[in-house]
């Protein structure tokens, strides 16, 4: 049984909870929050018995196996590397982090540790993701030469809100356009990096 901390509780992290009820293999055992209260009506609702009012103590938690840490983007890193280096498995709500730089330190500790680390993508683990990659492993499709996806949803603009303000990681990509580019990925592979860079800068001298 494996026995989930959840970092962070806004409404990600009720999905979260949500979905550890149907898990045969894993359930929640403890909650952290910046708010006692917080932490406690949270813990209250969904049956977790430890109630942190700080992330380091739920971190630190012995009855924790696993981390899921579902705060707002600009704080993946940093809570990342603080359960990491509790030596804490971690799933990371996504985007991953704020940029590749972030993303690179917080693999880095991972790897040293020898620690599991993962962004929750939860799209690739659709049923349908999942007949679509045995079909194109089987070559029932043939190659994938060129992918076109669009995603999004409309939010009343709110200049403080973490959609729309760039210093908690505004934007449509951070939040919705992760998606496609995770699918793109998916089915064409690894970006060559320089093939791409080739590819802008042919277009701005154009």
């Amino acid at each position: 049984m494996l026995q989930w901390g959840i970092l962070g509780l806004g409404s990600i992290a009720r999905s979260f909870a949500e979905g550890l009820k149907d898990a045969k293999d894993a359930r929640l055992v403890a909650v952290g929050s910046r708010d006692h209260d917080k932490a406690e009506a949270f813990g209250a609702q969904f049956d977790a018995p430890h109630r942190h009012d700080s992330y380091q103590a739920l971190v630190s938690d012995p009855e924790v196996d696993a981390i899921y840490v579902a705060t707002p983007h600009p704080f993946h890193k940093e809570h990342c590397l603080l359960a990491l280096k509790a030596r804490k498995p971690v799933l990371c709500e996504k985007p991953f982090t704020l940029n590749a730089a972030e993303a690179e330190e917080v693999v880095e500790m991972a790897r040293s540790q020898k620690i599991f680390l993962m962004e929750g993508m939860w799209s690739r683990f659709f049923p349908l993701m999942t007949q679509l990659r045995e079909l194109l492993k089987a070559g029932e499709i043939g190659r994938v030469r060129m992918v076109e996806a669009d995603f999004g949803f409309r939010a009343g603009f709110d200049p403080k809100s973490r959609l729309f303000d760039p210093h908690l990681g505004g934007g449509a990509l951070l939040d919705v356009g992760v998606y496609v580019v995770s699918l793109a990925s998916m089915l064409l592979g690894t970006p060559d990096i320089g093939t791409i860079g080739g590819m802008i800068g042919a277009g701005l001298a154009g």
